[in-house]
């Protein structure tokens, strides 16, 4: 089979470092892809919200199946043109990507099934949400609606954070059409804990659970960033919490979609927090994550390639998925500076070194490859994973690999796998 994965991040590496294991599968192609990417499959210069571009590079070339992986082409209506011109493609079609794409279109679906999520109210006038802050409890969270790479969503502690915002949302624009409305919802405490699910609309398989660290710097301090590591399983995942979360979140969120008109078919992720009320949704996502698909992914014993076969075909019933008993952490290496202003273009040293280890895969996220040397290409540069028996190892094995590879400025936490 020829399969084509969309995106150019760590993510779209693992999915293509999986797919790989697969013996069904013949080539490998990935659009726009990066310098690691390039190693393991052909890279397509055609960007990932090109929706024509992929669409008849898919037809051309006769592609068997295209992974449509992040979140902006699924909320553009990829799948949906790729199903139309009758490719095999996985991911939700753009009616039920919508459950990322729109924060308010989420807390109003979990609002009308009980699904338990934060209070909040809803704005799309400055004015108005400015006027709720000033007499809201602290801290609360403020969120822009649509999607902004991960970043959309500002905990605010006082009412001067709460306006500064409001104010840089809605009416400064930093995350351009994505803070034309808002969410400002309660502030909820405890453990957060990531769980991606497989799920073909009328079956829902839920991955490993994991930890992400979204903050640059170590003990949680700096500013939200897409990921800089992350960890599996979670400590706090238990078996009560994961019934609990099955019968209360899991499968009332794909029932909800499919009695919406919009049945949900590909990866969904729920971003939960265990607070002491009991399990609650964060957020939703439409996607696999980054970068909790690169320790979730490397404990998989099925082949992926399987799995999305029975997605897409509604059979998810029928096959068996099991996970390896051990643990896995990721260390993400980024440009210093990251997740603001950032440098690019520095040669990479020590990845064939680090590489060396057993069960150590490096996944690329922004690099570019040039005369056999790669070099950092963007804000989050390298995926360091490792597995061992537990996330003590596995933590040890990382740090390790990480400490074999330099370039200038980089930047790593090195609590990742603590908490």
């Amino acid at each position: 089979m020829k399969v084509l994965v969309v995106g150019s991040g760590g993510r779209e590496h693992a999915i293509l470092w999986k797919l790989k294991q697969s013996p069904k599968v013949t080539e490998l192609y990935c659009a726009p892809g990066n310098g690691g990417i390039s190693e393991i499959a052909r890279c397509v210069p055609i960007n990932a919200l090109d929706i024509e571009g992929i669409v008849a590079f898919s037809k051309e070339n006769a592609m068997d199946l295209v992974v449509v992986a992040p979140d902006d082409p699924l909320a553009a209506g990829m799948v949906d043109a790729l199903k139309e011109a009758g490719i095999r493609a996985l991911g939700p079609r753009k009616n039920a990507a919508i459950i990322e794409a729109s924060k308010v279109f989420s807390k109003e679906l979990m609002k009308k099934y009980n699904i338990p999520s934060a209070a909040y109210e809803v704005f799309d006038d400055s004015s108005i949400a400015k006027e709720y802050a000033k007499n809201a409890k602290y801290p609360l969270v403020v969120k822009a609606d649509g999607l902004a790479l991960g970043k959309g969503v500002l905990i605010c502690n006082n009412v001067d954070e709460a306006m500064n915002a409001i104010s840089s949302i809605m009416e400064d624009g930093i995350f351009g059409k994505a803070g034309k409305k808002i969410v400002i919802e309660e502030f909820l405490t405890g453990p957060e804990v990531s769980v991606l699910a497989f799920t073909d609309g009328k079956t829902l398989v839920p991955m490993i659970s994991s930890q992400d660290h979204k903050r640059a710097l170590d003990n949680d301090r700096g500013l939200n960033t897409g990921g800089m590591g992350t960890f599996a399983p979670s400590r706090h995942y238990t078996d009560e919490i994961h019934k609990f979360c099955m019968e209360k979140i899991y499968i009332p969120t794909i029932n909800a979609m499919k009695n919406e008109g919009r049945t949900f078919k590909g990866i969904l992720f729920f971003g939960l927090m265990l607070t002491k009320d009991g399990p609650k949704v964060l957020e939703y996502n439409a996607r696999f994550g980054d970068p909790e698909t690169q320790v979730v992914l490397p404990l998989l014993e099925n082949d992926l390639l399987e799995i999305f076969d029975a997605i897409i075909d509604e059979k998810l019933d029928k096959i068996s998925i099991s996970w390896r008993k051990k643990a896995a952490v990721c260390v993400i290496m980024a440009s210093g500076g990251y997740p603001e202003k950032y440098e690019k273009g520095f040669e990479i040293s020590g990845l064939e070194e680090a590489k060396k280890h057993d069960d150590v895969i490096i996944f690329h996220a922004g690099t570019k490859k040039e005369n056999g040397k790669f070099y950092t290409n963007g804000g989050r540069v390298l995926g360091i994973s490792a597995v061992s028996e537990d996330i003590e190892k596995a933590r040890e094995k990382a740090y390790k690999a990480v400490s074999e590879i330099s370039f200038k400025n980089a930047h790593y936490r090195r609590d990742i796998g603590i908490k």
